[in-house]
């Protein structure tokens, strides 16, 4: 299965914030949506950065409270790494797996074509295992030619 299929299934929605946001205001987005990342945009439009759960938890245990006030781009991940739609579920988990990270945006070329977690990877695994199961059964009921 390709990373398009997840887009097909999930929408390609992609919840975003500025690089001047407040860490405060983006844990009340990540809360609102129930999301556990956004892509930072800059001034120029684009993409530059991505922040996570994972990012605003680092952030608070370096920073305490004082955190909270300071604006996204002082805590993104500045390095985003990035999947295209053509891509296949394996290859999306072992780049996941080998960054430790939980979100890719999709891109074709410089277009942000959506984003997928982990959660829409495993689904999408999980899918895929109930349709090979469900086809061995079949196969096995009926008889092998």
């Amino acid at each position: 299965m390709l990373v398009s299929h997840i887009l097909r299934e999930k929408g390609r929605d992609v919840v975003s914030v500025t690089d001047d946001m407040s860490i405060s205001d983006v844990v009340k987005v990540l809360s609102e949506r129930r999301i556990g990342a956004v892509l930072v945009i800059g001034s120029a439009g684009g993409v530059i950065g991505i922040l996570s759960e994972r990012d605003i938890v680092r952030a608070l245990a370096n920073d305490g409270s004082a955190a909270l006030q300071r604006e996204a781009r002082a805590y993104m991940t500045r390095e985003v790494v990035a999947c295209a739609e053509s891509d296949s579920i394996e290859d999306v988990m072992e780049t996941m797996t080998r960054g430790r990270f939980r979100h890719l945006p999709v891109f074709d070329d410089e277009r942000l074509l959506g984003l997928v977690s982990i959660g829409d990877v495993v689904k999408s695994r999980i899918a895929d295992a109930e349709i090979e199961t469900q086809t061995l059964r079949e196969y096995v009921v009926m008889g092998a030619p």
